[in-house]
């Protein structure tokens, strides 16, 4: 057994969700690690993000969001309303605005000492939702998935933009 190892870097622009279609990444890192058979692994590393399988959307609104993307954003918002003040939900709680502000680079996560940058429970909760990764099929060297078969990364944390990393494992024969 071969196992292959390529990581995709995206930069979300906070503010709203942020989707990419990594579909062509994927296929490309098949391509290249010359495995004919077997399954590859699509992972986010972050807390807030999420890897999915859906059908490839030819209609856009004027923002550039996919259908689809609006559709899970609109149904997802009624589940689970986007984090805006502080106790509308349980995260973060004291212990954990201590423990960040104790961070070497809590700047980073705390501007100006800001707490309400952190108001971000709705991404965590998305994200566990839809999952952190997906395993899909290399069938003769390619990714065994249908015509409109598109793999996503969105990270639902709106607090800020942010770097972040996608990681695809492929193994096998």
């Amino acid at each position: 057994m071969n196992i292959y190892k390529e990581q995709i870097n995206l930069t979300s622009h906070g503010g709203t969700p942020s989707f990419f279609n990594i579909t062509d990444s994927v296929k490309e890192a098949i391509k290249k690690s010359k495995i004919q058979n077997g399954i590859c692994v699509v992972v986010s590393p972050h807390t807030t993000c999420s890897v999915f399988f859906e059908e490839f959307v030819h209609d856009y609104t004027e923002d550039g969001d996919e259908f689809l993307q609006v559709d899970l954003n609109n149904v997802l918002q009624k589940i689970i309303p986007d984090n805006v003040a502080q106790g509308q939900y349980n995260y973060p709680g004291e212990k954990h605005y201590e423990a960040v502000e104790s961070w070497p680079n809590a700047e980073d996560y705390l501007p100006n000492g800001d707490r309400s940058a952190l108001f971000n429970c709705d991404a965590h909760l998305k994200s566990t939702l839809l999952g952190s990764s997906q395993i899909l099929e290399v069938d003769e060297g390619k990714l065994g998935v249908g015509k409109t078969g598109y793999v996503y990364f969105v990270d639902f944390d709106r607090t800020r933009s942010r770097s972040r990393k996608c990681r695809v494992i492929i193994l096998g024969e």
